[in-house]
């Protein structure tokens, strides 16, 4: 059923990788990819002419139709890590709370997937219907480990601070101690404390660690109740799967949508989302709010040694400080703050 198609590339993906060697190679491997899936999976490009095809930050997203007329679409990732185990989280979730697994290509990290509705993300719906569709597919996301083999693949959320504690104050020093000292040891903190817990701990979950607004996109057909929307109406992408402390996957939400947070009051708008989402979804505030800091940290030190990343800098600097108590002075108020991705700045 497969056919001949273009696949024009996405500018912006283009721009992103064709800067290395790896990159490149990628790039020019992708039309020979879709090629032969479609032949192999017996599917038909839903693609039109002349239409560049959906993309996020590292895939590439081909709507497909199968031998039975049903839509569904086909994800190309450049191979990384998180791409890699991307699939083994799917195939655990099995479509309830995450986009549904149909098939996959370990060697080219593809997938076969269930169709969603690319132009009704989270990000479109008031913050009060977004806070009842998060905490929904949280509950349904934060599945127990079992025996199944998939389990072997994810990274330990406190091995992860374990290995901040080294990192973090290295890079700041390295890089020239880029925000002040307390805000590294706030972080620092968070991550000996609930490092600790970790180890320790019994509530180990799957965790989706970037389930922000852009990554739950609407189920075509599935209507709220009452013109609400729903958790069973929308499923989540590209999933960063981690197991640990639930309470880890909450950071997010904070450092997307500042633009709507109280002008007047920004500050304790934000400490009242990660409240508000945190009880929504069954968790701890007070220990969300403690992974949020230590991961803006850890975010804002990344951006500090990136060219071009001012903006992202600031905005993980206003968030990570802010949630530690202490908003860092001289950064721009949160609404001139740039959307993660949105950021162009001098370095």
């Amino acid at each position: 059923m497969s056919q001949a198609t273009e696949l024009p590339i996405p500018p912006d993906l283009a721009a992103r990788y064709r800067g290395t060697a790896e990159g490149r190679t990628w790039l020019a491997s992708l039309p020979g990819i879709a090629e032969s899936l479609l032949a192999r999976w017996r599917l038909a490009s839903g693609l039109r002419p002349g239409v560049v095809p959906w993309n996020g930050h590292g895939a590439v997203v081909i709507p497909v139709v199968r031998e039975d007329g049903s839509p569904a679409a086909l994800k190309i990732a450049f191979p990384h890590d998180e791409a890699r185990v991307e699939r083994h989280a799917l195939e655990l979730w099995n479509g309830k709370g995450a986009v549904a697994l149909e098939a996959s290509d370990a060697a080219t990290c593809s997938m076969l997937l269930e169709r969603l509705d690319a132009g009704r993300p989270l990000s479109n719906a008031p913050m009060a219907d977004a806070m009842v569709v998060w905490g929904g597919l949280v509950k349904q996301l934060g599945i127990l480990p079992d025996d199944r083999p998939q389990w072997r693949e994810f990274e330990h959320i406190a091995a992860r601070a374990e290995q901040w504690s080294d990192d973090l104050p290295a890079d700041w020093d390295l890089l020239g101690r880029p925000f002040p000292r307390w805000l590294l040891e706030a972080a620092l903190e968070v991550c000996q404390t609930r490092g600790a817990v970790g180890r320790r701990s019994a509530r180990d979950v799957l965790v989706h660690a970037d389930l922000h607004y852009l990554n739950i996109l609407a189920r075509p057909g599935l209507g709220g109740t009452d013109g609400k929307p729903t958790p069973d109406g929308f499923a989540a992408i590209d999933p960063q799967p981690m197991i640990g402390e639930p309470e880890f996957g909450v950071a997010p939400l904070l450092w997307n949508r500042l633009q709507d947070l109280p002008l007047n009051q920004p500050e304790s708008g934000l400490r009242d989302r990660c409240a508000d989402f945190s009880s929504a979804a069954g968790l701890d505030p007070e220990v969300a709010r403690q992974w949020a800091v230590a991961r803006e940290v850890a975010n804002a030190l990344w951006y500090a040694g990136k060219p071009g990343h001012r903006g992202d800098l600031a905005r993980s600097l206003w968030v990570a400080s802010t949630l530690a108590g202490r908003t860092l002075e001289g950064l721009p108020p949160a609404r001139a703050l740039p959307e993660p991705g949105a950021a162009v700045g001098a370095g």
